[in-house]
């Protein structure tokens, strides 16, 4: 073997668990394994995960804040309007430079697959140029999944359709939409059926900015089910935000969440961004505008939680860290009880993993040897206390490594041991 893990608890909540892994895969998993690696390491009883997915993320604007000045309102349409006026100054150096300076930090931090939106409407296709070729620099450590997104609108734009064609021509993986900028909401309809029409004909997977929007009556979210539905596309869509569904009255949504579970539509929340960018029309009761999660992990829909930004014209802060996503998706949602907990920590590790359609992401023997070895004692307090990455693996390579001592030094409030720490 060329690495054996020991004494590692799992997210399911088994402990005292080795992990062997060799040529890159998970070889066995089990208690007291009878074999040796090349390398042994001591998880001493602590916390071995899956790495963290971030299925929403705007790679092309990260760490251009204050570019080319700082979104004073902190509003959502100031940030696209200061987006406008951004990409004309881009340069195809500086968004590699600082995407890649981002994906150094994903990587310190356990994630290790993102799914990036990456605007077409500017012509040139710089940032889709820039990405594709972040995307095959960081390929040895991080799996970079790019979606095709009409920033300004599929229709509203009079060259993204072509545009977007183009960057899937190129090697975009995913085609994104964004129907409620349109300009009506019959255009925002329109714009769906086309994208699925498109997406279906190439074999591909959606994913559209839906209903990012405090009005109730912003409802493309049942236009994407329906056409999901129609052309036999289950499992290969996803809604991003659908925060009008927050403000929708509950007859409305009882219709709606069944509709999303039959067309296999799957949900992608970004509490962090939800809550800061939605809700500024009202005075108090102030809305915290994050989608219904529990309501539609109730409903069997697959959902999980974004980044969407760090940094950027949108956003004046983040750090890549995705258990301070699963920490604000938790405290919004207000899923306190243990077993909602754990789905907040699903919503940053499986339930993305599923979305972006990973293969031989896990931790069952066969499964990529991909891992995050955490300072903490389960899901739960992973989550409480923003948990130390111990050591992050990919394909059986250890990418990050932060001596135990070390990584308690960022742990204050972390009991030592045992009879009141959740998950032992």
């Amino acid at each position: 073997m060329d690495v054996v893990l020991r004494n590692a608890t799992l997210p399911d909540g088994r402990g005292g668990i080795d992990l062997a892994i060799a040529a890159g895969r998970i070889a066995a998993v089990g208690p007291a394994l009878p074999l040796r690696g090349a390398r042994e390491i001591d998880a001493g009883g602590d916390l071995v995960s899956p790495p963290f997915v971030d299925a929403h993320f705007h790679m092309d604007a990260t760490l251009s804040y204050g570019l080319p000045r700082v979104n004073a309102s902190g509003t959502l349409l100031e940030g696209i309007a200061l987006w406008g006026e951004l990409k004309p100054q881009l340069s195809q150096q500086a968004l590699v430079e600082r995407a890649l300076q981002y994906c150094d930090w994903a990587v310190a931090r356990g994630l290790l697959a993102i799914r990036s939106h990456v605007d077409i409407c500017d012509d040139r296709l710089l940032a889709v140029e820039a990405l594709l070729d972040v995307k095959r620099q960081v390929a040895p450590y991080l799996d970079l999944q790019l979606v095709a997104f009409p920033q300004d609108g599929l229709l509203r734009s009079p060259t993204a359709f072509n545009n977007l064609k183009r960057a899937i021509a190129l090697g975009v993986d995913v085609v994104g939409g964004i129907p409620h900028f349109e300009r009506t909401m019959a255009d925002g309809a329109e714009s769906v059926r086309l994208l699925c029409e498109f997406a279906a004909g190439k074999d591909l997977r959606v994913d559209m900015h839906c209903d990012e929007s405090d009005d109730p009556l912003s409802r493309h979210i049942e236009t994407l089910a329906y056409e999901s539905n129609r052309l036999g596309l289950h499992g290969r869509v996803a809604g991003s935000h659908l925060t009008s569904m927050h403000s929708m009255d509950n007859y409305y949504v009882s219709k709606l969440l069944p509709l999303i579970r039959e067309a296999g539509v799957a949900a992608i929340a970004n509490p962090l961004i939800n809550i800061t960018l939605q809700g500024r029309h009202d005075s108090y009761p102030k809305r915290r505008g994050m989608t219904r999660v529990p309501e539609l992990m109730a409903a069997g829909v697959t959902v999980a939680f974004g980044h969407d930004c760090v940094m950027d014209p949108w956003y004046s802060l983040g750090s890549g860290d995705m258990l301070e996503v699963a920490h604000m998706g938790l405290h919004v949602a207000q899923m306190t009880g243990q077993d909602a907990m754990r789905a907040c920590y699903a919503a940053v590790t499986e339930h993305p993993a599923r979305i972006l359609g990973l293969q031989g992401y896990g931790l069952e023997v066969g499964c990529h040897a991909d891992l995050v070895l955490l300072d903490a004692a389960s899901p739960v307090e992973a989550i409480r206390l923003r948990a130390a990455r111990r050591l992050v693996m990919r394909r059986g390579a250890v990418v990050s490594e932060a001596p135990r001592a070390a990584a308690r030094l960022a742990l204050p409030g972390r009991p030592e041991r045992v009879d009141f720490r959740l998950g032992r």
